[in-house]
C-alpha cells in the first residue's frame, strides 16, 4: 500500500509522523539499554544477597515491572514492523488527513487552537496530538478548510470550524 492510500485510509497500517517515530525509537532504546539492564541488576543483586524469598512481594514487583517492560518492548517492535513513516511533503493541504496540522475553532467558546491529527499510536491530547480514531479525529478526517464538523465529546456535542490546514 502506498503512502497516498495510507493517507486516505485512517484505519490502514501504522502511519507515524517523523517526530512520533523518533519518540518511539527513543522509548525502545531507553527500555532496552537502560531499563532492562536495571531490572536484571536488581534481580541479580537481590538474589546474591538472599533478599528474595519465595513469598517476597519485592521480587513479585520487580518481576511484574520486568514483564511490563518486556511487553512494551514487544509492542514497540511490532509497531516498527508495521509502521510507515509519513513524509510531511505528502500531506495534502486541501483536505485533512493523518499528519495534518489544523487550526480549529470551538464555535461555542470562539476559541481557536492548533492540533495535529495522528495515528492512535502517537496520540497525546495533552500535547495537541489527536488520534484519527478519536471522535474529533474521525469527525475532522477528510474535511476541508472552512468546513464545520460536529462530534460527540464527553461533555456533549461539540461543533468545530476548520480555519486552516498545514503540514
Amino acid at each position: 500500500m502506498n503512502e497516498t492510500e495510507l493517507l486516505n485510509e485512517p484505519q490502514s497500517g501504522i502511519l507515524l509522523t517523523p517526530e512520533g517515530y523518533r519518540k518511539l525509537q527513543l522509548e525502545l532504546e531507553h527500555l532496552t539499554t537502560t531499563k532492562r539492564p536495571e531490572i536484571a541488576d536488581r534481580i541479580r543483586e537481590s538474589q546474591q544477597h538472599g533478599e528474595f524469598s519465595e513469598d517476597n512481594s519485592e521480587l513479585d514487583e520487580v518481576k511484574f515491572e520486568q514483564a511490563m517492560v518486556e511487553s512494551r518492548i514487544g509492542e514497540l517492535k511490532a509497531i516498527f514492523g508495521n509502521a510507515h513513516i509519513l513524509e510531511m511533503d505528502s500531506i495534502p493541504l486541501d483536505r485533512i488527513s493523518i499528519g495534518s496540522m489544523l487550526t480549529v475553532e470551538d464555535i461555542e467558546y470562539a476559541d481557536q487552537f492548533d492540533i495535529r491529527l495522528v495515528s492512535s499510536i502517537e496520540a497525546d491530547p495533552s500535547n495537541d496530538l489527536i488520534s484519527v480514531e478519536s471522535p474529533l479525529g474521525t469527525a475532522l478526517f477528510g474535511h476541508e478548510k472552512g468546513d464545520t464538523v460536529v462530534f460527540e465529546a464527553p461533555e456533549g456535542k461539540k461543533k468545530y470550524r476548520i480555519h486552516d490546514i498545514k503540514r
